[in-house]
């Protein structure tokens, strides 16, 4: 069986962070490890607390993955900081890591900053450049290149920009663009758009870090990384189509919607 590790922060609501990356793994057939690097208390109307866990215990959870069940591919989410960066970099390139994704979450939706002040440029020099790919979205990508990106032709450009200050793929996420979830694929060669129609919900709770483990399970799986995308994006669309409407504010996706025959025949 194909294992995925993801490092990330934890959701007690199990919407978004360790949760919904450890049912994305789950759906979608693969062996799902975590290492944990914050817990939170949250649910769907935002984020209210953030305990940090130390660097040290961090590089603890990571050694006792890569000396045992070692991944076949990482998805690196919410880092708080320079300590828990640092502790990551050295695991992932001591280890060989294979298949490094990183969804660059800096900010969660409601606002709250998640990496502590002066920690961006560490970010940008030493754990971006280890990903194959990286999967922010548009606000996201506006902070890491320091610019506005309203336009198709302003997502272009954006790509280019990050192939030319950091190593790996870029897939751009358009789904904070209201008209439509248009998400732009670059390998430092072809561009490729991966178009759908926006989707009016607000069960989108988790939606980047589902994303990113779904293409990490692809690439585990020995697709491209194309292919990893694609297949991640559709997976997505469905969980949000789906429309399980939980919560009071933005609700979690149906990370098991492809399950529910068989979930109903297992009742019954």
């Amino acid at each position: 069986m194909k294992t995925v590790l993801t490092i990330a922060g934890s959701d007690c609501s199990g919407g978004a962070g360790i949760q919904a990356d450890l049912k994305t793994i789950a759906s979608l057939g693969l062996y799902g490890e975590s290492a944990v690097t914050a817990l939170t208390a949250q649910n769907t109307m935002g984020v209210t607390d953030l305990l940090p866990v130390s660097p040290d215990f961090l590089q603890e959870q990571l050694e006792c993955v890569f000396t045992d069940i070692v991944p076949d591919a990482v998805k690196i989410g919410m880092i708080t900081g320079i300590g828990q960066m640092r502790a990551i970099r050295d695991c992932l390139v001591k280890y060989k890591a294979r298949h490094v994704v990183v969804d660059t979450v800096m900010v969660s939706t409601s606002g709250r900053q998640l990496m502590e002040p002066g920690a961006l440029a560490y970010y940008q020099k030493e754990i971006l450049p280890l990903a194959e790919i990286y999967t922010p979205n548009l606000p996201e990508a506006e902070l890491l290149l320091k610019t506005t990106i309203k336009t198709r032709e302003e997502r272009v450009a954006a790509v280019r920009e990050f192939a030319l200050q950091y190593k790996g793929i870029i897939y751009l996420k358009g789904g904070h663009d209201m008209g439509c979830a248009d998400d732009l694929f670059y390998d430092g060669e072809e561009l490729a758009w991966f178009s759908s129609p926006h989707i009016d919900s607000c069960n989108t709770h988790g939606t980047g870090c589902t994303l990113s483990s779904a293409i990490a399970c692809g690439l585990a799986m020995g697709l491209s990384a194309k292919e990893s995308a694609g297949k991640a994006k559709e997976y997505v669309r469905g969980a949000i189509a789906d429309g399980m409407d939980l919560g009071r504010g933005n609700g979690p996706l149906n990370h098991m919607y492809q399950m529910k025959k068989l979930q109903r025949g297992f009742w019954t």
